[in-house]
């Protein structure tokens, strides 16, 4: 049996895929273990999110039960309405007086442009993702919500994008990452070699870009103890990665977002965890571009 080397290799993780082929949209559903402290960054400016307040420092809850990455752009956070009620049947949610309340933070990719504008992942969808939840290497390409991601538009070219995954190990830690690549930017290794053939160096845009139409996506995932405030090294790394291998990055047209989970107990040096992002973040990227290939 061959290693497990995506985001499913983090013990107690489990991903699952709503895919539209037709409508070229769907969503991407991150169930996580009891408990996962989940820490988020936004470094572009075109974001589009549900939950996400609860991810800073100083909020009263951090865990979350489960991620879910849509596209369909702000329509598409309706998917986690349907995650979430699935969820309160299984008891699984923060316990308040009244009811439990799951914690699904969700973070939406634009790829309105490329299919069926009017298809969007609805609830129905999400929970179908939801079922689909397996401990399994996580399938890639053009599935999930990287179904329409697309990247290259800087220089007016709409290269297939896509779900990439790559885990790294780190003593007896692993730290991997999921990545739902809809940039504005080329993709390139972390070698620097480029994945879409733009030039190492973007340079002024070809058009000028309809706003809010890419956003990328990540979770990087631990089984490491870590507070969210060493979550937030993780993410600061991931950022990086994102640097290095979407040239341009983190732009005024881009929502890129990254959420970082610490989902168990395994001892780990934080500064070496956080250098097994950049890596892992890296790596699933380019993945992501190479599957949507084959």
């Amino acid at each position: 049996m061959s290693e497990n080397n995506t985001l499913t290799a983090i013990d107690g993780i489990t991903v699952g895929h709503y895919t539209d082929a037709g409508a070229q949209t769907g969503c991407t559903i991150i169930v996580l273990p009891e408990p996962s402290i989940v820490a988020g960054e936004v470094r572009g400016a075109a974001p589009a999110t549900r939950e996400f307040g609860l991810l800073s420092p100083g909020m009263t809850v951090e865990q979350a039960h489960a991620l879910v990455l849509t596209g369909g752009s702000a329509f598409g956070l309706a998917a986690a309405d349907g995650v979430m009620t699935a969820l309160e049947s299984q008891g699984r949610g923060y316990a308040t007086t009244a009811a439990v309340v799951p914690i699904v933070p969700t973070a939406a990719l634009y790829d309105l442009g490329v299919g069926d504008a009017n298809v969007r992942p609805t609830p129905a969808d999400g929970v179908a993702a939801l079922q689909a939840a397996s401990s399994e290497p996580v399938v890639q390409g053009l599935v999930g919500a990287g179904t329409g991601a697309t990247c290259a538009k800087w220089r007016g070219e709409k290269i297939p994008g896509g779900i990439g995954s790559a885990a790294v190990r780190v003593g007896e830690a692993t730290v991997a990452a999921l990545v739902a690549v809809n940039a504005l930017g080329d993709v390139f290794s972390l070698e620097g070699e480029s994945l879409t053939g733009g030039p190492p160096v973007a340079g002024p845009l070809a058009k000028p870009p309809q706003s809010n139409q890419n956003t990328t996506l990540a979770v990087v995932a631990t089984d490491a103890a870590l507070t969210r405030a060493q979550l937030g090294r993780l993410l600061v790394r991931a950022h990086d990665a994102y640097g290095a291998c979407l040239r341009p990055a983190h732009t005024s047209f881009d929502g890129d977002i990254c959420f970082a989970v610490s989902a168990g107990t395994v001892p780990g040096e934080p500064h070496n965890l956080a250098e097994a992002a950049f890596e892992a973040v890296g790596r699933a990227i380019a993945n992501a571009v190479v599957a949507s290939r084959s």
